[in-house]
């Protein structure tokens, strides 16, 4: 596997763990008014506003790249299908990518050593001797 990949995506999921992180703030700017922070219509909810729309339309495209990216470089890695829908998805979650960013390094650098990702336990290895 070359390591462009790798880099590529780690940008991304930097990218999209920021921008998302920067749509929880401007939700909360947007209707902070609910829970009394601010009065209805104020300049603050009007720019919670505009900056929802703008970066929720931006994090949605990058995240369709990070979906792009991750299913390369996991099925490259031979990850197993559970672990490959987990690093797709923690584009949703606020902090996941950032998680999931240290969890494929780790991997990466288990493939480059020859080791295997999943490691079996000793009853697994003794059934299937059987």
């Amino acid at each position: 596997m070359r390591p462009g990949v790798l880099t590529f995506y780690r940008i991304m999921a930097y990218g999209t763990a920021v921008l998302l992180l920067g749509l929880c703030v401007a939700v909360v700017l947007k209707y902070g008014h609910w829970v009394g922070l601010w009065p209805e219509g104020s300049s603050t909810q009007q720019l919670g506003t505009q900056w929802s729309f703008l970066i929720g339309v931006v994090h949605g495209w990058l995240y369709m790249v990070y979906l792009l990216v991750a299913v390369i470089l996991t099925t490259q890695l031979r990850i197993p299908k559970g672990r490959m829908l987990l690093v797709l998805l923690a584009g949703t979650v606020p902090f996941g990518a950032f998680v999931a960013d240290r969890k494929v390094l780790h991997w990466y650098r288990l493939r480059a050593a020859g080791k295997p990702i999943v490691q079996q336990t000793d009853d697994r290895v003794e059934s299937r001797a059987s």
